[in-house]
């Protein structure tokens, strides 16, 4: 058993951690937006539909064979999904407004 200030400096150092991955997330979240405005402007200028499920199914495949754990292939998938409901949402906001999205900083 650890003594209570070894478990707070243990916690600190994994929630130290945790930050520095969730700032790269963030890095990747919107340079994957950059993309999905890029493909917006492509669909746009073709008259393409925003929603295509089996662009979609492609990616959850992707994602799901690609998983080596320890997240189980189903949380994958449903990250995935909310993930490619924002990235619509993207799209739908620049091919209506033609201006692509921007984050609010906070």
């Amino acid at each position: 058993m650890i003594g209570d200030s070894a478990a707070q400096k243990g916690l600190a150092d994994c929630r130290d951690r945790l930050d520095i991955v969730d700032r790269r997330l963030l890095a990747l979240l919107n340079e994957r937006t950059r993309i999905v405005e890029e493909i917006g402007r492509i669909k746009q200028k073709a008259h393409m539909p925003i929603y295509e499920p089996k662009r979609e199914e492609e990616v959850y495949r992707n994602v799901v064979d690609h998983n080596a754990g320890p997240l189980e292939s189903e949380a994958v998938k449903r990250i995935f999904e909310r993930i490619i409901d924002e990235m619509r949402k993207v799209q739908r906001v620049m091919m209506e407004t033609g201006a692509p999205s921007a984050g609010d900083g906070h």
